[in-house]
């Protein structure tokens, strides 16, 4: 399946990377979504700027639908129970490395920051090896 898209791929991330660092210029904070929508379940001041960050990217494919471009249609290869385990993995594993893939890969690297870029590694290397293991191993 080949599904290259380099001009909304170009154009996305030109949108998240600006969206960052409007953020960061305009509130001091890091567009990290495990931190701004954690934020969101606790009863800290402030829920104004997170209430939208997650709304906007709520409201995005759906405004981009109302353009003309199709809502996405994921196939799951997986039974709820074991999506579910995967998001609680996921949830567990942001806590432990302190943020998440957007935190540490989009701003993070941005500021050079060590533990970003050692995170970001390891993030990678941990996605190569289970798409390997997946394709050619136990799923395979």
């Amino acid at each position: 399946m080949h599904n290259l898209t380099p001009y909304s791929g170009l154009l996305g991330g030109a949108l998240i990377g600006l969206s960052t660092a409007l953020l960061m210029i305009l509130t001091g904070r890091i567009a990290g979504i495990s931190g701004i929508f954690g934020g969101l379940l606790t009863r800290s001041p402030g829920h104004g700027w997170r209430l939208a960050f997650v709304a906007g990217l709520i409201a995005a494919p759906l405004l981009a639908a109302l353009g003309g471009r199709p809502l996405p249609h994921p196939i799951l290869p997986a039974s709820l129970t074991v999506i579910a385990i995967g998001g609680l993995l996921v949830g567990f594993g942001s806590r432990l490395g302190s943020g998440c893939t957007s935190g540490h890969g989009v701003c993070g690297t941005a500021r050079l920051s060590t533990r970003s870029i050692v995170a970001t590694a390891i993030f990678m290397l941990v996605a190569i090896a289970t798409v390997a293991i997946m394709r050619h191993g136990v799923g395979g």
